[in-house]
C-alpha cells in the first residue's frame, strides 16, 4: 500500500534514543504508527520494547529525538497524551476480590467519572470487550483471558483513540490468546481504535497489519507479516550435523555459492528450491548431515535473517560463514 493511502500517523517516533548508563536501550528508532492500525512490536527480552512502551505512556523521558501521540509530545504535553491513551501494562492493576463492575467503577473514578456518564461508559467498554454477563463475577474467578479484557475495557472507559498493550497475552494460554485477539480486532473495527502491542509471540505478531522487529534497541525490520517473510525468497533449510557446523556450512556456501550461517549449531539457509536443494545436499554429504528440517519463514526466521540471532536470545550472536556474494 503506498503511503497516500495511509491515512494520517497516530504516532510519530523520530530519533528516539534511550541509554541506561553505557547499555543503550533505543539506538535513533524511527516510525510511524498510523490510525486504526494494529501495530506488534516483536523482539526477544532486553531489545527495546518496554523502554519504547513506557516512553510513548509518558512514564520515562527520551535522551534524544522525540516522540508525538496524536499530535501531542508525550514529554511536553504528556498531559495531553494521557487523555488519547490507554495503557494496559503486564502487571496486573485489578483488585481480584472485587468483581468486573467494580473494578471499572474504581478505574473510572480515578479518570474523573461519575454518575450516569460513568455508567455509560462502563456499559460501552463492557460491550466492546464482550464482557457484559461477567460484570458481577470476582475478577479472582475469571481466567486469565477474560481478565486482559477487563484490563483493557478499564481503559476504554476514556474512550481513547490509541490503546498501548505490553505483553497483552503473558500467561494466557492459546484459545484465551486467540479470544483475546479477536476482542482487539472487533475493538479496532468498530471503535476505530489504534493498538500499539509489544509482544514477543511470534503467532501474534502475524495477526497484526503491521509488524516491526526490535533489536539492540534498532528497528530491523518493518513491514507487514507477509511482505517480512516473503522478502526471505524462499522456504528455511537447516541441518544438523555431528561433523562440525562450520565446516559444513563452509562446504555448503563454496561449492553452491550460498549464504548458509551456523546459528545455535544447526547450518541454517534460506532457497526457492529447498527441497531439491536438501535432496542435493543429502546425496553430496550423507555421512555428515544427521537431520534437516524444511519450512515455510516465519517471523522468527525474518529475525534470524536481520540480526544473526536465533529469537528470543539477544545476546546468543550466531557463527557467520564468509561466503561469495551472488
Amino acid at each position: 500500500m503506498s503511503d497516500s493511502h495511509h491515512p494520517s500517523p497516530a504516532i510519530i517516533i523520530r530519533d528516539l534514543v534511550k541509554n541506561y548508563g553505557a547499555r543503550r536501550a533505543l539506538d535513533h528508532l524511527n516510525l510511524e504508527i498510523f490510525c486504526g492500525e494494529i501495530f506488534c512490536m516483536l523482539g526477544p527480552n532486553g531489545g527495546g520494547k518496554s523502554t519504547l512502551f513506557r516512553i510513548l505512556s509518558t512514564l520515562l523521558q527520551p535522551d534524544e529525538g522525540s516522540a508525538e501521540i496524536m499530535g501531542y509530545n508525550v514529554v511536553t504535553a504528556s498531559s495531553q497524551v494521557r487523555t488519547s491513551l490507554g495503557v494496559v501494562f503486564q502487571s496486573p492493576s485489578l483488585d481480584a476480590k472485587l468483581t468486573v463492575r467494580e473494578n471499572l467503577r474504581c478505574g473510572g473514578a480515578l479518570y474523573g467519572l461519575k454518575g450516569k456518564e460513568l455508567e455509560n461508559r462502563l456499559i460501552y467498554a463492557a460491550a466492546a470487550l464482550q464482557i457484559i454477563e461477567r460484570l458481577q463475577d470476582r475478577v479472582e474467578n475469571l481466567s486469565g483471558g477474560l481478565q486482559r479484557r477487563v484490563e483493557i475495557a478499564k481503559c476504554l472507559l476514556i474512550r481513547p483513540q490509541v490503546l498501548l498493550l505490553d505483553e497483552p497475552s503473558t500467561g494466557l494460554d492459546p484459545a484465551a490468546r486467540l479470544d483475546l485477539w479477536a476482542a482487539l480486532e472487533k475493538l479496532r473495527a468498530e471503535q476505530k481504535v489504534t493498538i500499539l502491542c509489544t509482544t514477543h509471540i511470534m503467532e501474534e505478531a502475524a495477526r497484526a497489519d503491521r509488524v516491526g522487529i526490535l533489536s539492540s534497541g534498532k528497528l530491523v525490520a518493518l513491514g507487514t507479516p507477509k511482505e517480512l517473510t516473503t522478502a526471505l525468497h524462499g522456504d528455511v533449510l537447516s541441518l544438523s550435523t555431528d561433523q562440525g557446523a562450520d565446516q559444513l556450512a563452509q562446504k555448503i556456501n563454496e561449492r553452491y555459492n550460498l549464504a548458509a550461517v551456523v546459528v545455535e549449531g544447526e547450518v541454517r539457509l534460506e532457497h526457492p528450491q529447498a527441497y531439491e536443494l536438501a535432496a542435493r545436499l543429502s546425496a553430496e554429504f550423507p555421512g555428515a548431515i544427521t537431520a534437516l528440517r524444511i519450512a515455510r519463514p516465519t517471523l522468527a526466521d525474518v529475525f534470524i535473517a536481520r540480526t544473526g540471532r536465533m529469537f528470543g536470545n539477544e545476546e546468543v550472536e550466531p557463527t557467520s560463514i564468509k561466503h561469495s556474494s551472488s
